[in-house]
């Protein structure tokens, strides 16, 4: 018989050398001091009460601390490798079951030694036991704490002894002295830095257990005001740096920008022209423009942007605007071209699925810069992409792009000028969220939809019901109108049980063999995709099944019903994006939401707040207080932390305080600001400066 022998490779291949405690502490973003200082407790355990064990199994399911001697300490096989070890008091005996375990923990288990552990008691096969649960070995008698104790958030290799040591030290090494004067601290009502970094750290017998859990105690009012602080100074700080760079002003609101609005076959509503306002006059700054336009969907931010790019077409230099995918793209360059071509403005179209010939055509234009107006995708940040004077960017649907992207195209600007920026996004972005995470950004706001919009009616339905929404599609299409059915999956995925989209199709085509039915999802060439979406627009499609490819800018008024299969599955503002496909026409719109029972407590809230609301800003409000900020953040902060203990929904007034004194100290405080921004941000502070 013979074996295998390693290769001379693998023999010399050097062992991974495993992390240094500070290279683990590195990587929970602890290096400074005050990196540990600040590494406050997630939670906080009581383990000031021993409770016997007859007691304890009384409670069933919560969390308790017993003490015993151990009676039995086996390794066990079946149903797989385990540490069993029996604990008695004088009561009754409990199980400490752990099934990832250490040699030199069988020892320290030995029959006799008495072990303090605390967890989840529940009624397991044989009796009371407590799955890993947390343990130290004592002697009879031991004291027990007097005050919560703290749990660190940690990562792998790092126990919460060795951090709490690590943190103490760091507690007798730190600067401690306040960023924020006795005055200051007055006038807001806040405690003083080292009180309250030292109760949260080490919390006394008498403190309200309650507020200290719920992060209302005011020693986590003090921390979540001075982290508020420091992302708002780092933001208007990076807000004022950009004010200094140098942009070409785009002064001219020309004979081009007169005739595009004598030319629109309807007038601005006042939000538009508002809005349009406010950007015409950070066009004409000689700083660039970095400026948020958020409008509900169909409230016609592509118009304001249109107008944008004619006016800095009009003072002698090009646009770009950049939508996250081709169908959008697409639709935006049809949109634009038929309303600026007639004035004689050049447009190019760049996306990564143009044949050859076409990509070096669109490339030559806009190097020369006959192409007035450029539209594409993700192609335009390619290094083959070069402009001859680009004045002006517009990003559709900025949370789509990273930081990279959106900074890549931002460069191809004039040697030495930075391009005004303008952002757009049609989710509604939280006043919270837009006065904390985007301070560095103005932000406009389209509030209001334009006149003859019918609201939508939205209604639940549960998916046992599907024949009596297939004849009312089918009502619908005889009576002229379009349909668009969603279906959260392109291919079959037995985990989650989805109707799929090819699955749909098929479906309807069977039930509905008088009508047209069209299919698109992502993996369609762009080609074949636009050969559908042109047949729908045509009206030559009655229904359209499609995937989310359709969640953004496709505007076809005479679709005037919406069905979304598994409602339940999507995230709110996405099926705020999908309802607002339909209501672009003068036909009453209906938007069903069709649901797999039992639902569960949030994905009910979801589709109850669909029911009742159309508004974009309450749908958001809504959004952010069921899923948090990354939904709405997108890849925009690329790098930095979320906030780690300020809560948007619930600290609002504290946002309200942080920013008023952000705006005070830049202003009058530089040495209060530099020190500040230092305690909390450190080297971190170049993640919020994009």
């Amino acid at each position: 018989m013979t074996t295998a022998t390693p290769s001379k490779t693998e023999k010399a291949r050097p062992a991974k050398p495993a992390a240094t405690l500070e290279q683990k502490f590195a990587r929970l973003g602890m290096r400074s001091d005050m990196d540990f200082v600040l590494h406050l407790p997630m939670r906080y355990e009581d383990e000031t009460e021993i409770v016997s064990m007859r007691d304890a199994s009384l409670r069933g399911g919560s969390m308790v601390q017993i003490e015993g001697v151990i009676t039995e300490c086996d390794i066990q096989y079946r149903p797989r490798r385990q540490l069993v070890v029996t604990i008695a008091d004088d009561t009754a005996q409990v199980v400490l079951r752990f099934l990832n375990f250490y040699g030199s923990q069988t020892k320290q288990m030995a029959v006799g030694a008495r072990v303090r552990a605390r967890g989840e008691l529940r009624h397991g096969f044989f009796g009371a036991e407590m799955v890993h649960p947390g343990y130290k070995m004592v002697n009879q008698g031991a004291a027990l704490p007097t005050a919560l104790t703290p749990v660190y958030p940690a990562g792998e290799g790092v126990s919460q002894t060795v951090l709490r040591k690590a943190i103490l030290q760091a507690m007798s090494k730190v600067n401690w002295q306040d960023t924020l004067s006795p005055a200051l601290l007055s006038r807001l009502g806040l405690d003083g830095f080292e009180a309250s970094v030292k109760l949260l750290h080490n919390p006394p017998a008498e403190v309200d257990q309650y507020s200290l859990m719920e992060h209302s105690h005011p020693a986590w009012e003090r921390m979540k005001f001075d982290e508020l602080l420091a992302q708002q100074l780092s933001l208007k700080r990076a807000q004022a740096a950009r004010r200094n760079k140098g942009a070409t002003a785009l002064p001219v609101v020309g004979e081009l920008s007169a005739a595009f609005l004598m030319n629109l076959p309807f007038a601005l509503t006042q939000a538009q022209e508002r809005v349009l306002a406010e950007i015409r006059a950070d066009l004409k700054q000689d700083y660039p423009m970095q400026r948020l336009l958020q409008g509900d969907v169909g409230s016609g931010k592509t118009i304001v942007a249109a107008l944008a790019a004619v006016q800095a077409i009009d003072s002698g230099f090009q646009a770009v605007l950049m939508a996250p995918t081709e169908i959008l793209a697409e639709q935006h360059f049809r949109k634009l071209a038929q309303w600026l071509e007639p004035l004689g403005i050049k447009s190019a179209w760049l996306t990564g699925s143009l044949k050859k010939k076409e990509k070096e055509l669109a490339l030559s234009l806009i190097a020369s810069g006959e192409a007035q107006l450029v539209i594409g995708t993700h192609a335009l940040i390619q290094d083959t992409v070069q402009f001859a004077k680009l004045g002006l960017v517009v990003v559709d649907e900025q949370h789509r792009f990273g930081v990279g992207q959106r900074l890549t195209l931002r460069n191809k600007g004039v040697a030495g000028q930075v391009p005004h920026q303008l952002m757009m996004s049609a989710t509604p972005i939280p006043r919270t969220l837009a006065m904390t995470y985007y301070a560095d950004l103005e932000v406009s706001v389209i509030d209001e939809l334009p006149p003859g919009r019918t609201p939508i009616v939205t209604r639940m339905v549960d998916q046992q019901r599907r024949e009596e929404v297939i004849a009312r599609v089918h009502a619908a299409a005889l009576d002229g109108k379009q349909a668009y059915w969603v279906c959260p999956l392109i291919e079959e995925s037995e985990a989650l049980q989805l109707q799929t989209a090819t699955d749909t199709y098929s479906m309807l085509a069977e039930a509905l063999p008088d009508l047209r039915v069209g299919l698109v999802h992502g993996k369609l060439k762009p080609a074949e995709k636009q050969l559908v979406m042109d047949a729908f627009i045509r009206n030559e499609v009655q229904v359209l099944v499609a995937t989310t490819v359709i969640e953004v800018g496709v505007d076809v008024p005479n679709a005037s019903l919406m069905v979304i299969e598994h409602a339940e599955r999507f995230g709110l503002s996405q099926l705020h994006q999908l309802r607002g496909r339909v209501g672009r026409g003068a036909a009453a719109s209906v938007c069903l939401l069709l649901y797999q029972g039992p639902l569960g407590g949030t994905a009910k809230q979801r589709l109850m707040t669909m029911r009742e609301t159309t508004d974009g800003f309450e749908i958001a409000r809504k959004d952010l207080e069921l899923r948090g900020p990354g939904e709405f953040l997108g890849a925009r902060q690329s790098g930095e932390a979320m906030l780690r203990f300020a809560n948007l929904e619930t600290d609002q007034w504290l946002v309200d305080k942080a920013r008023a004194l952000a705006i005070e100290l830049l202003q009058h405080d530089l040495p209060t600001v530099e020190a500040h921004l230092q305690r909390w941000l450190g080297q971190k502070e170049e993640f919020l400066r994009v």
